[in-house]
């Protein structure tokens, strides 16, 4: 601190917390991204790229992760500095906050997070029925010429079985990545569990 500076008491430890919810809503926007993107794909009936959507899919749920795990430690510290409990929800912490721009701040995180959760629960539900569906519910094929044609059995039977294995690996890989995007930690410290 400089000379002839005061300390404000009760928001040691709120930067730390704002700027660690700012990365969790920055990773819950990319996993929405990165769901939106895979559903373009399956949808389109592009399944070969499920090789590359449910790695982003998954290397995002990690990060996010670790991020979860940074917040738990400032939500943690910020609580018990202003006097509630350790676990408290981000209602609890923004309610605790002293006057000032935190109770606004963190009420504005709860909302954008919020927010983003009910996006994400979307677009996961929206994949997993996709992907469910698999590439018989894609719709047409397109023919070599670039227009629509049904998809025969005589096509399916003369498709190569390792493609056909490994179309089907890639669709249950994202189908188990999709899935796991459940965010109860998450969930609980915005109050909604």
């Amino acid at each position: 601190m400089f000379a002839g500076q005061t300390r404000e008491w009760g928001t040691v430890g709120a930067d730390e917390l704002s700027a660690t919810l700012w990365r969790e809503r920055r990773q819950l926007e990319l996993l929405l991204f990165r769901l939106e993107t895979q559903l373009l794909h399956v949808r389109a009936g592009n399944w070969h790229w499920l090789k590359f959507t449910a790695p982003d899919v998954e290397k995002v749920l990690e990060n996010l992760r670790f991020d979860t795990l940074a917040r738990n430690i400032e939500s943690s510290a910020v609580a018990i500095e202003w006097r509630v409990p350790a676990n408290a929800t981000l209602p609890v912490i923004a309610s605790a906050a002293p006057p000032g721009i935190w109770p606004e701040l963190l009420q504005g995180h709860h909302h954008g997070m919020v927010l983003l959760l009910k996006q994400v629960e979307s677009a996961v539900a929206a994949n997993i029925s996709a992907l469910l569906m698999g590439p018989s519910g894609a719709g047409d094929v397109l023919a070599p010429d670039g227009s629509a044609a049904e998809a025969s059995a005589d096509t399916a039977n003369a498709a190569d079985d390792v493609v056909l294995l490994a179309e089907n690996a890639n669709i249950e890989r994202a189908l188990a990545v999709t899935r796991d995007c459940s965010l109860p930690l998450l969930e609980e410290f915005l109050g909604l569990a």
